[in-house]
């Protein structure tokens, strides 16, 4: 039997510009349960929320200064408990980020740590003695501007280690007491209903005990991003940082039925290393869809080669977009973010969906002065930016697109596309993205096939992907244009006749396909085989 993070899609909400409830500018808590009717309507199963601690918001919540409250610019801890109970009443299911790799400087731990030597608390986090020329312990860099990795305590004498801001230091999971307490954060929120974490850089726990320099990369250039100087043998993917995974997921298995998904940037071999042997992540994170080259050669690789490396019994996910990463219509264009709405949802595992991309919401446009995010302010001119993809969700075309009130600016702007393309407006088009993007929800939830059937792919032409979901003798066929350009493909010597029961055109509903399929230019078919 399958569990409710198998059959289901996962929902993600970057909360500060989903919706604005009190005329902030900021989107919130109360402003996401005031939208659960509409992701009821649309027919996902869980929402995972982007961080919504206390924050001093060096990096957007990511720099946490309480893992058990609720940053005010959000709302408070018993808004959260109402979302949860909110979102229950509806069958959602709730997934809240945890950042388990760095805290922020201003944390209670961070300050008694920096204290003094002897505190307690020194070790919670990663201090070193200066190199013997008085620099940095070794040459680890910062992945937020390519600088060392490392700041100076003056008071202390010694450098204490960040992998991204000088504001996000890292905590130090060999200690027990700091290991202790970071896994009684998990228990604290699942104890309030959460039914699982998104875990924050998960490969990155766990850092070289011996503190050995990173190797050279040999062949990068002026215009990669600085960080990348160095190849990060030491600073990510170690080897004992699967023990670290162990920890969080024996925690998880004390609660019934709650999911750990791991936010992992890793080549698929290493990336599955992380199932474990079912005591690690039950999903880590498959970003390879938004990294690979849009081509149906290789999506077709890409998606066969997971399926060949996946552990016995682990089960798959996959991933279009989030909050890091451009939109897929600004990456693929909008005819293709249909067609990649429609590979995302009937693909073999757990698919996850960035708010707005149910809508085919591109890209803003961020004028110079409204730039925020500091991975771009480090790093100008790298295209590192992520504030593109984090503006207001476009409801409807009225006055800041139904995210704020009319006379309130919001804290990024809103998309020019908004007058025309929101979901308003899509739910009365019936060919609209979002219509299709119900649809294919509605059709994958009814048929066990699409949602936990086995997956086999297909010889296609050049252009073409076309795979099998099948299960207990119902088969369907779904055949995938990833060209601008019309294709004819046989069909497979194994499906004699198969029936459309839906296109990304919303109009060939009941066709009949013989000897042959026929895609339009940018088409995806869903068709059952007889």
């Amino acid at each position: 039997m399958t569990l409710w993070w198998q059959r289901g899609i996962i929902y993600q909400i970057y909360p500060r510009s989903f919706q604005d409830s009190n005329g902030d500018g900021v989107g919130d808590l109360p402003g996401i349960i005031q939208r659960l009717d509409y992701l009821q309507w649309l027919g996902v199963d869980a929402i995972w929320l982007s961080p919504t601690y206390p924050s001093p918001m060096a990096d957007f919540g990511y720099d946490v200064s309480d893992y058990v409250g609720v940053n005010p610019l959000f709302g408070t801890l018993a808004d959260m408990d109402w979302l949860i109970g909110e979102a229950h009443a509806r069958d959602l299911k709730v997934i809240v980020d945890y950042v388990g790799n760095h805290s922020s400087d201003q944390h209670v731990w961070f300050q008694e740590s920096r204290a003094s030597r002897n505190n307690p608390r020194r070790d919670w986090y990663i201090w070193r003695d200066p190199a013997p020329d008085g620099g940095p312990p070794n040459n680890w860099l910062s992945r937020f501007g390519g600088g060392p990795a490392w700041t100076l305590d003056e008071a202390t004498g010694q450098y204490y280690l960040h992998s991204f801001l000088p504001e996000q230091p890292d905590l130090n999971w060999r200690n027990p007491a700091l290991r202790e307490a970071m896994l009684d954060v998990l228990r604290f929120w699942m104890k309030r209903g959460v039914d699982g974490f998104r875990v924050d850089v998960a490969h990155r726990f766990m850092k070289d005990a011996q503190f050995r320099d990173n190797p050279l990369r040999p062949a990068w250039r002026e215009d990669m991003p600085p960080y990348s100087r160095l190849v990060e043998v030491y600073t990510k993917n170690t080897p004992d940082n699967l023990e670290a995974n162990r920890w969080l997921r024996a925690v998880v298995d004390e609660y019934p039925e709650r999911v750990l998904i791991g936010e992992l940037f890793l080549p698929l071999r290493e990336m599955v290393a992380y199932y474990g042997e079912g005591d690690q992540y039950h999903l880590p994170f498959n970003f390879h869809l938004i990294f690979s080259p849009w081509r149906a050669d290789v999506t077709r690789a890409l998606a066969d080669s997971y399926e060949s490396l996946l552990p016995a019994g682990a089960w798959p996910n996959w991933v279009l977009g989030n909050h890091d990463q451009h939109r897929v219509a600004t990456r693929v264009g909008a005819a293709q973010a249909r067609m990649a709405m429609t590979l995302l949802l009937t693909l073999r595992g757990t698919p996850t969906i960035y708010y707005g991309d149910e809508i085919g919401m591109p890209d803003g446009e961020i004028p110079p002065d409204r730039v925020l995010d500091p991975l771009e302010k480090r790093s100008p001119g790298h295209g590192l930016g992520r504030d593109p993809e984090r503006t207001p969700m476009q409801w409807d075309g009225g006055p800041q697109a139904g995210f704020c009130p009319p006379d309130v600016a919001p804290w990024l702007p809103v998309g020019a596309s908004y007058p025309t393309l929101n979901a308003a407006a899509q739910r009365e088009e019936p060919t609209s993205m979002l219509a299709l993007t119900r649809r294919l929800i509605a059709l994958r939830r009814e048929q066990p096939a699409l949602h936990e059937g086995d997956y086999r792919s297909f010889a296609s032409p050049p252009g073409a992907f076309l795979f099998e979901r099948g299960q207990d003798g119902d088969r369907w066929l779904v055949a995938l244009n990833f060209t601008a350009e019309p294709i004819t493909s046989p069909l497979p010597e194994e499906v004699s006749r198969a029936v459309v029961r839906l296109s990304t055109h919303l109009d060939r509903e009941g066709e009949t396909l013989a000897g042959q399929v026929e895609l339009r230019a940018d088409e995806g078919l869903v068709c059952r085989v007889e």
